[in-house]
C-alpha cells in the first residue's frame, strides 16, 4: 500500500516516510494498521514498549534512541529486534505515531 492510500484509510496526515505529521493524531487502532504494514502482529509486548517510546515523547519531545528504550522500557535489545524486526527504533517510532528517530536512516 501507497503511503498516499495508507494515509487515506487511516485518514489522518503522514509524511513521505509513512510517519503520522502529528502525533496527536495517534490512537491504537492507527497503530494496529502502521503495525499490520509492517507485518507485525502487536501482542502485550509490543504494547509495553509503545507506551514507553509514547511516554518518553511526551517527556523529551522527541522519540526516543535505540539505547533509551532496551535501557529504561524493561525490553532487552535482543527481544526488540525480535518484536520490530529490522531497525526497531524506527519502527516503533512510526506505529507508536511519532516522527523518525534522529540517527535513523
Amino acid at each position: 500500500m501507497s503511503t498516499a492510500e495508507l494515509q487515506a484509510k487511516l485518514n489522518v496526515a503522514l509524511d513521505p516516510e509513512g510517519f503520522l505529521v502529528d502525533p496527536e493524531d495517534w490512537t491504537p487502532e492507527i497503530a494496529e494498521v502502521l503495525a499490520q504494514e509492517e507485518g507485525i502482529q502487536l501482542t502485550e509486548r509490543h504494547w509495553q514498549v509503545i507506551r514507553f517510546v509514547r511516554d518518553y515523547y511526551r517527556e523529551h519531545g522527541e522519540p526516543p534512541t535505540l539505547r533509551a528504550i532496551t535501557k529504561r522500557s524493561g525490553v532487552p535489545t535482543k527481544e526488540l529486534y525480535q518484536l520490530f524486526p529490522k531497525g526497531p527504533a524506527k519502527k516503533v517510532a512510526r506505529i507508536a505515531g511519532l516522527g523518525k528517530p534522529k540517527g535513523c536512516i
